[in-house]
């Protein structure tokens, strides 16, 4: 394992975007493309949309919330490891799934199976990249995260083309071969180690001296006394500490409840755009060709918006290109119930699939940036994680009110306000910051320390505060005899 002292930026980094791009391909893309088998479900098993949408639920909620799980094998095994044994895992759910004959058959394969493997792939494929790279961390992220576009271009209409000839049995059992992939595209993650990543335990301890005596104490008492002796117990509650200290930060508190709106809105349309359009008329091809334009988009929006925001006139400004982007898919979804032809759901899928993209990319970007390089792949653990509830909840919620209303109005407003009030909390969050700054920077202006040189050489420093309505004036005189005056 080489040591670098910071991302290099290139080389096998390239191999690594290459990796994570085949590793988007085969999780999100094969999960979007669920929705393609919703009304194959419902019609084979008879059963309602809030029953059916479960599975969805179910494979989007265990990849996101073992996501911590893949992060902790990547950090503390190998994310090669990790990568391919989720890879098999996902391959036997979704073969498993192709015999299924109910409804919680496929929640517990298609659902648990599958969404296990996805969530050892995901997050340490994602944080391999933000370890590779750092001026063109955005563009690479813009590309790796592109498979989901791609994956969903390609794999839409082969899907619905593999239902068409095999049912739907035989398109499962041909998506978890080609699932198997995720082995090759654990194989090329090479570790890499930063130096702000590798403190040694003697550094640790200077940092964090504790004395002989207590050592003895803590190794008589600790059940991990094994450890101990090759890795002394301040040791590891200082790493295991640093490693999610992050989670007191208030910009990242702030991000992660953002995301928690953000993912409740988006989650549902996935699974309901095809359905909505088949109700109101559109073929099955064209509905499928949608969920293809959608991707094919998403691309776009992954790749541009990543290699803009590397800009150096948009870098400083990516947190409000990231809560652009999800404000404009939340309008997107208000929008949604009027549109009611396939020529007037097809700009729908162009704007929605842009700013998906766009966003989808900045989400590891912003999260680098807030925690930092080193707690990347932690942090995107915890990110996805939060994720786990709204992708479960939503669309069966979604689905009940559909069931309840006879109409998707209620399912997509909800959406819609849900996505505009996760843009519309960091916006205020980010004017509180800015206040905060500026009557920190109006107190700070109270006090000011000034520096004189004098003609013989002598340094004086004249300080000036309010203390009690009266004014203290602090002068260090020469540099061989002072006084305080």
């Amino acid at each position: 394992r080489a040591r670098h002292s910071g991302p290099p930026d290139g080389g096998w980094g390239w191999m690594i975007v290459a990796g994570c791009f085949l590793v988007t391909i085969c999780t999100r893309a094969v999960t979007r493309c669920i929705s393609i088998f919703f009304v194959e479900f419902q019609a084979y098993f008879g059963q309602d949309y809030a029953r059916t949408a479960w599975i969805h639920s179910i494979v989007d909620c265990a990849t996101m919330l073992c996501a911590p799980l893949g992060s902790l094998i990547s950090n503390h095994v190998s994310c090669q490891v990790g990568i391919m044994l989720g890879g098999l895992l996902a391959s036997t759910g979704l073969i498993l799934s192709s015999f299924a004959t109910s409804l919680e058959h496929l929640y517990l394969s298609l659902g648990v199976l599958t969404g296990l493997g996805f969530a050892l792939c995901y997050s340490p494929a994602i944080a391999m990249v933000g370890k590779y790279f750092n001026k063109r961390k955005a563009l690479a992220y813009g590309i790796a995260m592109s498979g989901s576009g791609i994956g969903t271009f390609i794999l839409a209409p082969v899907v619905q083309l593999l239902i068409e000839q095999f049912s739907w049995r035989g398109a499962l059992l041909i998506l978890g071969g080609f699932v198997l992939n995720l082995c090759v595209c654990g194989a090329l993650m090479r570790p890499i180690s930063l130096k702000e990543e590798c403190k040694t335990a003697p550094e640790i301890l200077e940092q964090n001296y504790v004395p002989e005596t207590e050592k003895r104490d803590l190794k008589q008492t600790s059940i991990c006394s094994p450890l101990i002796e090759l890795w002394p117990h301040e040791c590891l509650c200082y790493c295991s500490w640093k490693e999610y200290d992050f989670l007191l930060m208030p910009g990242f508190m702030v991000l992660a409840v953002s995301i928690l709106f953000m993912a409740y809105g988006c989650s549902p349309l996935f699974v309901y755009l095809v359905p909505y359009a088949l109700s109101v008329g559109v073929s099955h091809h064209q509905a499928a060709f949608l969920m293809s334009i959608l991707g094919v988009i998403d691309i776009i929006g992954n790749i541009t918006f990543g290699w803009l925001t590397d800009r150096r006139c948009l870098k400083k400004h990516r947190y409000f290109c990231y809560l652009f982007a999800v404000g404009m898919d939340g309008l997107c979804c208000l929008f949604l119930p009027v549109l009611q032809s396939f020529p007037l759901l097809v700009p729908f899928s162009f704007t929605f699939g842009y700013f998906d993209g766009a966003y989808v990319t900045l989400i590891p970007v912003m999260t680098a940036d807030v925690v930092g390089t080193s707690l990347l792949s932690s942090a995107l653990g915890v990110v996805y994680f939060l994720h786990a509830i709204p992708y479960l909840v939503s669309p069966p919620v979604a689905g009940w009110l559909v069931d309840t209303t006879g109409s998707y109005t209620a399912s997509f407003l909800l959406c819609g306000f849900s996505m505009i009030f996760s843009s519309a909390l960091l916006c205020f969050a980010r004017l509180a910051k800015k206040n905060k700054r500026t009557h920190l920077r109006s107190l700070s202006d109270n006090t000011t320390l000034k520096q004189h040189i004098w003609t013989n050489g002598a340094i004086a420093y004249s300080v000036t505060a309010e203390l009690d309505q009266r004014d203290v004036e602090v002068l260090a005189v020469d540099t061989n005899n002072y006084s305080n005056r």
